[in-house]
């Protein structure tokens, strides 16, 4: 190595030398002695020794003080231990459970390991039967951090779908039971609503600019009715949903109706529809309204109400949906399928779909 740097040394320096030169004599060459010196200077160029400089490398045969010594690294290797792979958990079937828009799972361990700190629960909303899909509209959820052997999900619309689930590490291959549910999914029919409804899925907001004040078939000038539906239809089974409301609304109802209502109809004033009706306008009045008949209701007035729907039996129950107390039930015989309904007047309401019939009515 330190030949070669002598070399390269001396190569620097006659490089130094050969610009020198080449310098002094573009200044000082006359015209006719310029093609001379140009090939003098082409010969010093090829005899220069940075043009036949060749470097070799070389290293010495003692490059131990070059070395790292990774003994110690290599002994702390050596000495951990990493803890085994625990068994695969199991669900316990008997003890899950589907209930209440809540869905419990329970699983055990085969063997007994005291080493397990924590589990950790994956789940994803689905519509479909049989193993997991790879693909799927709904992502899936984590839940890390679980310290006892069971959990329960719970969440809006969570009973309206199918379940697919894999607790802890080390399920890998585990097949994962799926929990179906009765529960009652629909969304809002905006060509159903009145023009004067402004509605979003499961949400409506009474708009005035919507539309005008309409006349009453009699001729008089009333409140217009504001009514809207669902998009899927009853014709068996039990279904329930929940409607949150606007306090400050003028006029509100939910019931359930014949797919013939119009968008005119008000909801309790035909024979094809069935409501619990809110009045704050002018008077309060809290009624139960079925063809053009009223009956009052004597109970406090809830912000939130529960709708249970026995298609079968023709029972149409109405709950306050946080107490769970009775408001009112009517005894109909349906002829035709039956839609959710809703009415509004200055005010609005979200829908709560995708619930299934609580334990508890």
């Amino acid at each position: 190595l330190q030949n070669q740097l002598a070399a390269c040394t001396k190569a620097l320096e006659s490089s130094e030398e050969l610009l020198e030169t080449a310098n002094q004599t573009l200044e000082g060459a006359e015209n006719h002695d310029f093609h001379q010196a140009a090939k003098q200077i082409k010969d010093s160029v090829t005899m220069a020794p940075a043009f036949r400089l060749s470097l070799k490398a070389k290293v010495s045969d003692n490059m131990s003080h070059l070395m790292v010594d990774f003994a110690q690294e290599r002994r702390m290797l050596q000495s951990l231990k990493f803890l085994p792979v625990p068994s695969a958990p199991e669900i316990d079937m008997a003890e899950s459970l589907v209930a209440d828009n809540c869905v419990t799972l329970a699983w055990r361990m085969p063997d007994e390991d005291s080493k397990i700190d924590h589990y950790v629960l994956e789940y994803r909303k689905t519509n479909f039967e049989g193993p997991p899909r790879v693909k799927e509209d709904q992502p899936w959820m984590v839940i890390e951090g679980i310290k006892q052997t069971e959990y329960t999900l719970t969440g809006e619309g969570l009973g309206g779908h199918l379940l697919t689930a894999a607790p802890p590490a080390g399920a890998s291959g585990l097949t994962v039971p799926r929990a179906p549910s009765p529960a009652f999914m629909f969304r809002l029919d905006a060509s159903t609503c009145h023009q004067n409804l402004k509605v979003e899925e499961l949400s409506v907001e009474w708009d005035a600019m919507g539309g005008k004040c309409v006349p009453t078939p009699q001729g008089s000038r009333g409140f217009p009715p504001h009514p809207s539906a669902g998009d899927t239809l009853i014709d068996g089974g039990d279904h329930y949903w929940e409607v949150r409301y606007d306090r400050d609304s003028k006029a509100f109802g939910v019931g359930v109706a014949y797919r013939t209502l119009g968008k005119f109809d008000q909801l309790g004033k035909t024979s094809s529809s069935w409501c619990v009706h809110l009045n704050n306008w002018l008077q309060v009045s809290f009624t139960a309204k079925h063809n053009n008949k009223a009956k009052a209701l004597d109970v406090p007035v809830p912000d939130c109400i529960g709708v249970y729907c026995i298609f079968p039996e023709g029972f149409l129950s109405f709950y306050n949906a946080r107490t769970k107390q009775l408001l009112h039930t009517f005894k109909a015989r349906f002829t035709q399928p039956v839609l959710p309904a809703f009415m509004v007047w200055c005010g609005s309401f979200h829908v709560y779909s995708g619930l299934q019939v609580p334990s508890t009515v």
